[in-house]
């Protein structure tokens, strides 16, 4: 097995020390390590996490690999310091039974540049009205834990109830997707002014918080987990930060672009930011960035959403929602939380590894980068700063809101268990 040494890393931004990976484990952390035919990394003073986690990350494969495969979208997730990525089911066909989340867990240890987790589907095809094999998808191969329609809500709160009753047997956790179908219809944007003024259909914020408002109390009755996607608005911050300080067993996620764009965005009728839940306002963004900061949103996910070209290069109400966002997170997170002091770098390594693996029960994930720990590691350069190129993307998508943006930081490199899948920049 083979022996790196990391020289004169920030560990969690702390200040710069040597780690010695021996094989799959890291051997040991401290100044003026030394190991006879190690591999040398020199780390000049970069900032060294643990693997970063996505709990949240569409990857397509089965069924619409014109937008993107397990293979393409996780050397995406290595490209931009992940060593884990949970794969959403909303795939062809929908990832349901054990069949096909074994199918994707097992494409993803054929790919090699992170591991995949799949998130099973609450109900078959997505469709609301009968629960998928739950038991089944947990107790196959992939193991799943974690079940969601995302792209779709549960709306109907007996197969809600339901679910979080299923899934406490196990210790699994239910993420939805918090959308009321009936206030979103034909939606377009979030509903406001500027929708009004654009001539746009408007994606209420209340659309989202009562859906999260009743869940966060189904959770309370059943004493189950229950896990928010997407967190878009203000509104929905109080929720959770009430539903917390009532002891309710739920988490809440955020994505990049919600921590750093608006619906202000949408004047310019570019499609490359239409995504769902919608681009909110600035008010939005700052209580996320708050609540991110304090502890009421408890990780950063991606929701990557790879669209072929055909999806994006068309007039704004045929455009397909969503945004690709692996290889862009970390800068977007460094911009918003760590430049503007909200968050430190050991916070970081908190809300996109630590804590995500542990909703999710990524084992071997998200832990400390200390001796005896899996050599799970990203090492980011926190000085650079570059325009974003997607044309330089691993993944198969193109579907950036960050085109031609400048943004600061670029994981230099990834190693998964102690093998390296990003060296200087370039997938190996």
């Amino acid at each position: 097995m083979s022996k790196i040494l990391i020289c004169g890393a920030k560990v969690l931004g702390g200040e710069p020390q040597d780690v010695l990976v021996d094989g799959e484990l890291i051997a040991a952390v401290g100044n003026g390590l030394s190991a006879e035919g190690a591999e040398v990394v020199e780390a000049d003073g970069k900032v060294l996490l643990p693997g970063l986690v996505d709990l949240h990350t569409h990857l397509r494969e089965p069924g619409r690999e014109d937008s993107e495969t397990v293979l393409t979208g996780t050397r995406a997730a290595a490209s931009g310091g992940f060593t884990a990525v949970f794969a959403m089911a909303n795939t062809f066909p929908v990832a349901d039974t054990a069949g096909v989340v074994e199918q994707v867990w097992r494409l993803g240890k054929e790919s090699g540049y992170c591991d995949v987790r799949p998130i099973g589907a609450v109900t078959v095809g997505l469709e609301g009205k009968k629960l998928a094999e739950l038991g089944a998808m947990h107790d196959s191969a992939a193991e799943v834990s974690v079940f969601s329609d995302d792209g779709k809500c549960v709306d109907d709160a007996v197969i809600m109830r339901r679910a979080l009753e299923y899934v406490k047997a196990f210790g699994g956790v239910v993420a939805q997707h918090a959308q009321e179908p009936r206030l979103t219809e034909g939606a377009q944007m979030n509903e406001g002014v500027v929708s009004a003024e654009l001539g746009l259909g408007g994606w209420p914020a209340v659309a989202e918080e009562s859906i999260i408002a009743r869940d966060v109390l189904l959770a309370e009755h059943v004493g189950s987990r229950l896990h928010i996607c997407h967190l878009s608005t203000a509104g929905s911050v109080e929720i959770i930060r009430w539903a917390k300080s009532r002891g309710i067993d739920v988490t809440a996620e955020v994505c990049p672009h919600h921590l750093l764009l608006t619906e202000e965005m949408v004047r310019t009728y570019n499609p490359a930011y239409k995504v769902n839940p919608p681009l909110r306002t600035e008010r939005d963004v700052r209580a996320l960035r708050e609540a991110l900061a304090d502890g009421t949103i408890d990780i950063v996910a991606t929701d990557h959403a790879p669209h072929p070209h055909e999806d994006k290069d068309c007039e704004w109400a045929a455009a397909a929602m969503g945004m690709v966002g692996l290889e862009t997170a970390l800068s977007v997170v460094q911009e918003t939380m760590v430049e503007t002091g909200l968050l430190d770098w050991a916070a970081v390594a908190d809300r996109m590894s630590f804590t995500p693996a542990r909703i999710g029960g990524a084992t071997g994930h998200g832990r400390p980068v200390a001796a005896g720990e899996p050599a799970n590691l990203t090492l980011v350069d926190t000085a650079y700063r570059g325009q974003v190129d997607p044309a330089r993307f691993a993944s198969r998508s193109r579907n950036t809101p960050y085109e031609g943006r400048e943004l600061p930081g670029r994981v230099t490199h990834t190693w998964l268990r102690g093998k390296a899948t990003l060296m200087d920049g370039k997938l190996t």
